[in-house]
């Protein structure tokens, strides 16, 4: 009885397509990158689903293979639920085999609790329905689904003191979040480190960042600031961004320190403490 093929997503679907069309045409991932004036590892991506072409980027490619305008057309039904900054680094998160990530003042998206989430989204829109925050609840806690999946990649988790003691959802709200991550944390779920404010400046101290390890690709780093979020490939950049988190994590609080003062956090929070 033959194996049977696990159904492939639309994004990988869209990517086997390029690189069918692209092997036609006789061009190698670096010949197209020069032609679409990207990365041979971003055509890697592309053709392996973890990531689309932005509009412009999938035009060139029409023009380089002669498609007709055949994958910029399709690019257009395969629209994200997340905003676009983020669009493509969501998609990556589920391929990931590692998932080093770093919090500067907010808990880690795929981390927080419906409660939480609800508070931050809250915070940013003055003109929002109940029915509207419902839906980014619920998109943002179904990420969580990959760390539970099997295929769940390995989660390194680094908090800037600053996230355990901002009171986000009020005193209850923070409570339960910081007790969900220490539990993920006594688990093996995640590996978690603090950064506490006694170490003053440090090598991340300026954005959110998000390192993605694959087991057939090259790494990616992510950025994230306001309404903004960069996606990097290049190879110097994602060793910079490794290099910081090393730097950052060697001034860490160690895994036993860091579970200690986060369950110490969330019992202040409990007891409406400071």
């Amino acid at each position: 009885m033959s194996e049977t093929r696990k159904p492939r997503t639309q994004r990988q679907k869209y990517g086997e397509e390029l690189r069918l069309r692209r092997a036609a045409a006789g061009l190698t991932q670096e010949e197209l990158g020069d032609q679409v004036v990207c990365s041979p590892t971003l055509i890697s991506h592309f053709e392996a689903g973890r990531r689309l072409p932005k509009p412009d980027d999938a035009q060139r490619i029409d023009r380089a293979l002669g498609t007709d305008g055949f994958f910029a057309r399709w690019l257009e039904d395969l629209e994200s639920k997340y905003d676009v900054h983020f669009a493509a680094a969501a998609a990556l998160e589920q391929q990931a085999t590692l998932i080093q990530q770093f919090a500067l003042s907010l808990v880690p998206g795929m981390l927080q609790t419906p409660d939480y989430a609800r508070a931050v989204f809250a915070a940013y829109r003055p003109n929002h329905t109940a029915e509207e925050l419902d839906d980014e609840v619920v998109i943002r806690t179904e990420r969580a689904r990959i760390l539970d999946g099997p295929l769940k990649p390995v989660i390194w988790t680094l908090l800037d003191e600053a996230v355990l003691r901002r009171r986000v959802g009020g005193p209850q709200v923070m409570a339960e979040q910081l007790h969900k991550i220490a539990d993920m944390a006594e688990a093996g779920r995640l590996r978690l480190h603090v950064l506490p404010y006694g170490v003053g400046a440090h090598a991340l101290m300026h954005s959110l960042l998000t390192l993605m390890s694959f087991e057939d690709s090259a790494p990616v780093a992510y950025v994230e600031g306001f309404l903004v979020g960069q996606l990097l490939d290049d190879p110097a950049l994602v060793n910079a961004c490794q290099a910081s988190y090393a730097l950052a994590l060697s001034d860490a609080l160690s895994k036993q320190e860091s579970l200690a003062l986060v369950r110490v956090a969330a019992e202040e929070h409990e007891h409406g403490q400071q």
